[in-house]
This record gives structure tokens, sequence and C-alpha cells, in this order.
């Protein structure tokens, strides 16, 4: 793999990767050493707003591309990196996890195997981590920052049901048994670990959309607390987010909270406090009106709240995921949102769910909100991407009092 080998390479290591699950070589030690005295420089938080490079302070747009590191052809990672590229995005969210309980029932790439006889991580390096390595050394020869999410909070590739499938309980006391937490952070350990020199890493995520419906707030908030200082005693030099939706409580003092759905607490968040938690960095939201019961200018109202709870806060907001189904006026309503992030706000960065493209092996993960990799003048590709893309690296880097 070529852009493996120099990513090992790069760092001055020799990983041998193992045919037979369950079977490591661990990473060497010498991958967490200090690498600012070869001028490497990660991705920090200035205030409000990010150093995607460590150097320079920018507003940032991105895509979801979840996928990147579950591709079985290098091919088809280098397709989707390279017309990235030439779009202009800066940052990519790409699953960190694939759990599986039954290897020998799964045709798909996975990284761990949780059941009655154990845990053991996939070296294979046709359908195991290997997969992973190469997507983030490829992203990282780009100058490409991934955001990796260590869990999903659902059942696809690796959610929370593979542990307590395991451990016992069910999906929403997952957050406090003690056995599959235990197994949750030996997995982060092993992805942390393997990954925390690389430049590559924007930062580390602890769940793709946490819920926990019917529960106090109290409850993911403790566990986000005590998960993201695990991986702050790992890794100083990331920062760490949640992943949530963003939800709010009915208390949450913001405009137009009339305590609906998405400020309910039906499902057991509260985004700004995790907001206050010491070792979460910035805070994340999801927006799916369409899905949540709402009309589509409500996401405008959406995206000024929570620019206003990360203005209290005094941490950067990333609007994480949003779109609008293939069908719909694409660029008026998404556009409109982009136009209230851009002249409206001190959001920091958004990013689309989710980039789509036509692999040359025909892979198709792709759903019906993909905006799928086009280069026509003023398609929606051109004008919700690219044009945005250097809308948002355009403007000036200076998260205001006002907004």
């Amino acid at each position: 793999m070529k852009f493996t080998r120099q990513f090992l390479s790069f760092f001055g290591l020799s990983l041998h990767f193992s045919h037979i699950l369950g079977a490591p070589t661990p990473v060497e030690e010498s991958i967490n050493q200090s690498l600012e005295s070869r001028g490497v420089k990660f991705t920090s938080v200035d205030q409000r707003l990010f150093k995607i490079d460590g150097k320079k302070t920018s507003y940032f747009a991105g895509a979801n591309t979840w996928w990147l590191g579950h591709l079985f052809d290098n091919a088809d990672v280098d397709t989707a990196l390279n017309q990235i590229c030439a779009t202009g995005y800066k940052v990519l969210r790409v699953w960190g996890f694939g759990t599986v309980n039954d290897a020998t029932n799964t045709q798909d790439v996975y990284y761990q195997v949780l059941n009655s006889s154990g845990q053991y991580f996939n070296y294979n390096t046709r359908n195991g981590i290997a997969r992973l390595d190469y997507a983030v050394a490829a992203a990282e020869q780009r100058g490409i920052k991934l955001i990796l999410p260590l869990l999903n909070n659902f059942d696809d590739l690796g959610g929370i049901n593979t542990y307590t499938n395991v451990y016992g309980g069910d999906h929403n006391s997952f957050y406090t048994n003690a056995a599959a937490q235990a197994a949750f952070k030996k997995y982060i350990k092993f992805i942390v670990s393997r990954y925390r020199a690389s430049p590559a890493v924007f930062s580390w995520e602890l769940c793709n959309e946490p819920r926990c419906r019917g529960c106090s707030p109290d409850v993911v908030y403790n566990w986000a607390s005590a998960t993201s200082a695990y991986i702050k005693s790992l890794d100083k030099k990331h920062p760490v987010c949640v992943g949530d939706e963003g939800w709010l409580q009915p208390s949450t003092q913001v405009p137009n909270n009339d305590g609906s759905y998405a400020y309910s607490n039906y499902e057991g968040i509260d985004s700004e406090k995790f907001l206050s938690i010491p070792t979460i960095d910035f805070g994340t939201f999801h927006m799916y009106p369409n899905q949540w019961g709402y009309n589509y200018t409500w996401g405008n109202t959406w995206i000024e709240q929570h620019n206003i709870i990360g203005k209290r806060a005094g941490k950067p907001m990333l609007l994480e995921e949003y779109a609008v189904p293939q069908g719909e006026d694409r660029k008026g309503i998404m556009g409109q949102w982009q136009d209230t992030i851009v002249t409206k706000t001190s959001v920091a960065g958004d990013m689309i769910w989710q980039f789509g493209t036509h692999f040359p092996s025909g892979n198709n993960p792709f759903d019906e909100y993909a905006l799928y990799y086009d280069s026509t003048p003023n398609s929606d590709y051109d004008v919700l991407a690219t044009q945005h893309a250097k809308a948002m690296a355009a403007k000036k880097p200076v998260a205001t009092l006002k907004t």
C-alpha cells in the first residue's frame, strides 16, 4: 500500500500486520513521541475557531465520508480524496469504529470482534484495521484532516448494542455498564494509540449521535466527562468532541425554544452542558428538519441557537451533519442555511452529509442525501460544496462579539 508505507516511514516505524485475528503486533511506543521537533503541527482550538493545520486560524467547510476506512479498494479511497481536494474541503468525518459480534457472518470491513470468547482486533490486511490505516495515510499525504468517531449510537458497523450483546443490559445501560465501558476503553486505546501521532487527525469523537431516551441528561454527560478525560490521558494533542446532534433542554436559554422535540430532553442529551466539560474542546450539532418534524426554515433558527451556546461557552461550534434529500431544492434550502452560517454567525465550520462519487470498483455506500461530486458550473455540488468551501475559507477568521 503506497500511502501506508509512506505514512509509517514518516514516523520511523515498521508495523507488521498479522493476518490472524487477535494476534496483534502493538504499535511501538515511539509513535507517542512529540513531533514538534520535526515541524509537525496538529489541529488546535483558537477560541471559537480552529487552527486546522496548527498554524492558521480559519473557518472551514467539509463533508462526511463515513465509509472511507471501510472501502476494500485503494483506488476508491484515492478517487474520493482527490475529488475532495479539488472541492477545497479541508476536514472529513470518517467512522473510526467497526465492531461485529460474529466475524463469520459479515462481508464488511471490521476492526474489532466482541463475543463470549473475548475481545479481538482485526489485523487482516484485506478487511481489518489496515483499511483505516490506508485512509489515514492517504488523507495525511493530501493535507486532509479527519474527525474519527469511536462508537455508533446505532447498530450500523459497531454500535452500542455490539457491546451490550456481550456484556449485558440494554442500550441505555451501556453508559454505566462497567464491563462494557472497560471494553470500550480498550478499543479507544487501540485506535487513539494507533493514530495519535498523525497530523491527519482533526479530532477524536466519542460517539456518532449518542442518545439515551428517557434518561436524565446527567447519564450521558457523566459518561462524556469520563470518556473524554480518558482520551486526553492518552493524547493531549488532538481536540475531543462528543458527536451529539445538539439537542437542547426546555430550560436552555435561547430564542424560539418552544419545548418541542429538539428541546424536550426526549433523547436525554443536553448539548450546552457538554460544553462545560473541560476535556471537551468544541461542540457539535446535526440538522435534519425534515426527519425531526420541523420545516426547512427552522434550520436557520437551529444554527443561530447553537451559535449562541457556543458563544456563552467560548468554544467552537461545528455543524457536523446537514442535508436535504435528492429531488428537493437543495440549492435553495441548503444555500439559505449556508448563508446563515457565513453571514450571521461565528459557527466554526459545517460538513455536508454526505459526499458522494462514482467509485472505480462500482461500490455504492451512499444514501438519498448524498451530494455527488460534479464540477459543472452552477451544479448543486458546485454551489453547495465548491463555492461554499471558498466562501468559508475566505471569511475573516474572527469570531465576533455580536455573533
